[in-house]
């Protein structure tokens, strides 16, 4: 019986696309590996065959899967973060499928172009006062803040989960999935964190999209429901949480719950630029010695 064989670039490109998908809308290299060997029923031989009889290093198909992820890219369906989370972008939230083929004639058509996109000309500023700098500071300081608080409480409850479930994986967490529709005792999603390249251990999480305060009773139904399942959860909130929250997620005896309330949660996603970006402003500045050795 014959080889199988593994799927070209252009064959990958919809599978690809469809995985992040399935993913929530954003998933690392082997997630999306995983998920189209998955979907594809690929069989042990074809995901381990090398790119050359006899060489190590990448398969053919993690060769493959890697163009099939930048040809998304370069034709915006995917976005690629500097932490190696690959997301949809709004033209692939709406995109179900592609024609491969023509994907690849794009891609081929701008490298022969050599296009170069988001030319930015630098620009100067008018000069300020130092109090007016101040002022401007202090007032950009709370206003970005309170529109991120606003953002996020009027999401929907599902995109939240997806949010904090792309939050999740873009900090390091693998095999991120949310499972809140299962209405699971409260349990929203799970993942996996590995420390140091060998310990890993799972993390359950709820996600509360909430302008109130938590309290203990949150905490404790929580822990409830992922006692015997792991010994390690995690709420994640855009409200806060009351001392007594904060005790219980602590108590001793009991399984230690890590809460992120809303100032963390913004504060992370800034860190992350997820939804948030950071203009730095150009200094300039005069060197009167390099004007006199000349």
């Amino acid at each position: 019986m014959p080889e199988a064989s593994v799927p070209n670039r252009n064959a990958l490109i919809n599978p690809v696309l469809q995985a992040v998908r399935a993913l929530g809308g954003s998933g690392k290299n082997q997630e999306i590996h995983d998920k189209v060997v998955s979907d594809l029923q690929l069989s042990d031989e074809q995901v381990a065959k090398p790119i050359k009889p006899g060489a190590s290093g990448p398969t053919q198909l993690a060769h493959r899967l890697g163009w099939a992820r930048s040809d998304l890219g370069a034709v915006g369906l995917l976005v690629n973060s500097a932490r190696g989370v690959w997301s949809l972008t709004e033209k692939g939230k709406s995109t179900n499928e592609v024609d491969g083929n023509e994907v690849r004639r794009v891609v081929n058509e701008m490298i022969k172009l050599d296009k170069v996109r988001n030319k930015v000309a630098p620009t100067l500023d008018v000069a300020i006062t130092p109090e007016e700098q101040d002022e401007t500071e202090e007032i950009a300081k709370y206003a970005w803040r309170e529109e991120l608080y606003r953002v996020l409480t009027e999401m929907d409850p599902t995109a939240f989960e997806q949010l904090c479930q792309r939050m999740l994986r873009e900090s390091g967490f693998t095999q991120v999935e949310v499972i809140g529709k299962s209405g699971d005792g409260g349990i929203d999603g799970i993942g996996v964190v590995r420390i140091g390249g060998f310990l890993s251990f799972k993390v359950l999480f709820q996600c509360k999209r909430y302008k109130g305060s938590i309290g203990a009773s949150v905490v404790r139904d929580f822990r409830g429901a992922m006692m015997g399942r792991t010994d390690k959860g995690l709420i994640v909130t855009t409200g806060n949480f009351t001392s007594a929250a904060k005790r219980e997620a602590t108590r001793d005896g009991a399984p230690e719950i890590d809460l992120i309330d809303g100032e963390q949660l913004i504060e992370k996603l800034a860190e992350l630029e997820l939804g948030v970006s950071i203009e730095m402003v150009p200094a300039y500045t005069v060197h009167p010695d390099f004007f006199a050795n000349i």
